[in-house]
């Protein structure tokens, strides 16, 4: 199905490490019950309707997906819980849809090249309602909800310039490369698997192990487990029969290509405020605009490909008079500047294309602050997130992204940064 490259790699460090969020799991076939004749003769019928066209080849995601579901209806009490509960918010796909277009096809692809289960690209809807700027309490974040220790060990960037967890790409391939390693893990039970993305495997393991002392089934819907992790996979199994027996509307994602990603070489300034408007929400992991700066690329619309490899490569060109500037005293290093600056020596060189460390006094570097733009705001009584980013008219996400916050809850005399741009 797919590499057995994980096999024995890694310790037990996802005991701690799941990506505990507002969703909920899947179980083993043992409790999975297929739906009344009626219903799979139905169902049966829409599939042969386009059984004879590859998946590929159909003008909608969700319908590229659909054809390809593979786990088995369930009729247990949670699964059809959620699907009533979905049936009874009918407007819910359609903000779902709105969020997931970007990135639905790209996560399609990469759960198709790696032959696992189709089911898998529906997971970001139940990790966070296709919300690539999410936060969780505990700290996980971006579509796929990695936490940090998860995303640092997949190798996923996270600096105070960039945070590849909210970026899809680089989320993406360390999601994948997770629910890879948790499925040989699990002894090919993606039941487990998904309840351990979410709680972590070592919880997972103990139930088993738990319901195995006491001779009881081991199946998903069998093992005891915390409430939000026993709801997560009956919310992917409800979802996927949903869209399975089309009693809900899924509207129309294109089956085509809507992004494209531009690579970036060193530290840019994408200064053009209107041009970066056209990317922010494609690239939430991009966190102090407008330095683009330890992201290893951005993500564009596909029909802007051309236009933004160019304007990246013209970057040389840029005016960095609104940068702040430091002239090099004696005595000076770029580690001690660097620390001075709260940034990295890395970054400070690649601001200043410099390939050594030697640095003579009386130059000048340019330092990746914006000049009089870092704000230290003190909340005061009656202010919410939403009156701070209105007042200095930046967007919610990124005041909560500019200062780890996970909820929209603020403290009278709580200090929140704000980052603004003159352009």
């Amino acid at each position: 199905m797919f590499s057995n490259r994980y096999i024995g790699i890694f310790p037990l460090i996802f005991v701690l490490s799941g990506c505990e969020t507002t969703s909920e799991k899947p179980t083993p076939q043992t409790v999975i019950t297929a739906q009344p004749s009626s219903v799979i003769s139905q169902q049966s019928e829409a599939i042969e309707q386009v059984a004879p066209l590859a998946p590929q080849t159909l003008d909608d995601v969700w319908q590229r997906i659909r054809v390809q579901l593979s786990f088995a209806n369930s009729s247990h009490p949670d699964v059809q819980q959620r699907i009533a509960w979905y049936l009874s918010h009918p407007n819910y796909m359609d903000e779902i849809s709105r969020r997931a277009e970007p990135y639905l096809y790209y996560i399609v692809n990469e759960v198709e090249k790696r032959g696992l289960p189709i089911e898998l690209a529906l997971m970001p809807l139940i990790e966070s309602d296709f919300d690539a700027s999410a936060y969780s309490h505990k700290h996980a974040s971006g579509l796929w909800q990695l936490t940090p220790a998860i995303a640092k060990h997949f190798k996923v960037h996270i600096s105070p310039w960039y945070d590849g967890r909210q970026d899809v790409i680089d989320s993406t391939r360390a999601a994948l490369d997770f629910m890879e390693y948790l499925y040989l893990r699990f002894d090919g039970d993606w039941y487990h698997t998904v309840a351990a993305y979410n709680l972590g495997e070592g919880r997972v393991l103990r139930a088993i192990r738990n319901n195995k002392k006491q001779g009881k089934p081991t199946d998903f819907f069998s093992l005891k487990l915390p409430k939000q992790t026993s709801q997560y996979v009956p919310k992917l199994l409800a979802a996927a029969q949903l869209l399975k027996s089309q009693k809900m509307a899924f509207p129309v994602i294109p089956n085509k290509n809507a992004i494209a990603v531009v690579p970036v070489s060193g530290s840019v300034i994408l200064d053009n405020k209107d041009k970066w408007q056209q990317l922010e929400s494609l690239n939430n992991g991009v966190i102090r605009f407008p330095a683009i700066i330890d992201a290893p690329h951005i993500v564009v619309p596909i029909d802007k490909q051309a236009a933004f490899k160019s304007m990246l490569a013209s970057q040389k060109s840029n005016d960095f008079s609104q940068w702040q500037h430091y002239t090099i005293q004696s005595g000076d290093s770029l580690s001690v500047i660097a620390k001075r600056y709260a940034i990295s020596v890395n970054q400070l060189k690649a601001f200043n294309n410099l390939t050594s460390n030697r640095i003579r006094a009386g130059s000048k570097l340019i330092l990746p602050i914006l000049a009089d733009q870092e704000i230290e705001h003190k909340v005061k009584s009656g202010e919410s997130l939403w009156k701070i980013a209105k007042h200095y008219k930046v967007s919610i996400n990124k005041l909560k992204q500019w200062n780890n916050l996970s909820s929209d809850h603020l403290k009278i005399g709580e200090k929140l940064t704000v980052f603004l741009s003159k352009s």
